[in-house]
């Protein structure tokens, strides 16, 4: 695990303190970033995966990436919030496998570095709407990003270090499930290093397995055993997770995001999108497209 967690950095992109009312009522939210969220006063929910969450006061919350949820408010909420990209060297999430939301008690620090990062990172709130479909955008995305290169180096390091602590908050949870506890062989984890960046190239179980050295039947079941799918359902997983990413933050047509992804053509991409995700890609695009 902490080879692991060394090769994560957090990337810092909206902190604000804001009060919402009933029209903080979005559905079918799936952000490419984490949400944390530390409520003070007023009360509203997220629902995931058939559970109902409710947003209180005296407590923080993580919604993982690509996480899909729905955000309510029936009144009144006063939240902090923080959003953040993950980068891992491997392109394995330390969330992989705790795709849930997970509620803790927020202690005295939690508050504290909460005011601490909206202290040394001022005008970093989301100034167009609270919306995610309005402010879930590429080009959104890079002029947020681009400020973390204008920070100077103290700001830039104190920030990663309380990001880091909230995140230890979380991965020490009761409700953090090591659902993949052995340590993933060196071999598995360059497999999925090479998918996640080669997504868009033709990628078959025989071709992976000789990159690294082992008999396809071996590797699909060692694959299995450490990742909790075939390598297959596991390309297609995360060439779905780029493709909502894609259909969610720019106007590429399917045709090109199909590509991109690595899909041989439309027909095939469309029957694999609703396959992981319940939706054909059009229905994915309008369910975005609501406000």
């Amino acid at each position: 695990m902490n080879k692991r967690v060394l090769g994560h950095m957090f990337s810092l992109l909206h902190i604000d303190h804001v009060k919402l009312n009933d029209k903080w009522n979005y559905t079918n939210v799936i952000s490419p970033y984490f949400r944390i969220y530390y409520i003070d006063e007023g009360a509203g929910f997220v629902l995931n995966a058939g559970d109902k969450y409710r947003l209180e006061p005296g407590f923080i919350y993580i919604i993982p990436s690509f996480t899909l949820c729905h955000l309510q408010c029936d009144d009144f909420l006063s939240q902090h919030f923080l959003h953040f990209f993950e980068e891992s060297a491997t392109g394995i999430s330390l969330f992989e496998y705790n795709r849930k939301v997970i509620r803790e008690r927020a202690r005295e620090m939690d508050i504290l570095n909460f005011r601490r990062l909206l202290e040394i990172n001022r005008g970093r709130g989301i100034n167009r709407s609270d919306n995610p479909k309005v402010y879930e955008k590429n080009a959104y995305y890079r002029d947020y990003q681009q400020l973390n290169k204008t920070v100077n180096d103290a700001v830039y390091l104190e920030t990663q270090g309380i990001m880091l602590q909230f995140i230890a908050r979380f991965l020490g949870s009761q409700h953090f499930k090591l659902n993949n506890p052995s340590p993933m062989p060196s071999k598995i984890l360059e497999a999925i290093s090479y998918i996640q960046l080669n997504l868009h190239d033709q990628l078959t179980v025989c071709h992976l397995a000789k990159r690294v050295n082992l008999h396809e039947d071996y590797f699909s079941r060692l694959f299995l055993q450490f990742t909790g799918e075939r390598p297959l359902a596991y390309i297609h997983a995360k060439r779905i997770e780029r493709a909502q990413y894609l259909i969610a933050t720019t106007n590429m047509p399917y045709t090109q995001i199909a590509e991109e992804t690595g899909f041989a053509n439309l027909p095939y991409f469309s029957k694999i999108f609703k396959k992981v995700t319940k939706l054909t890609p059009a229905e994915y695009k309008r369910s975005n497209e609501r406000v």
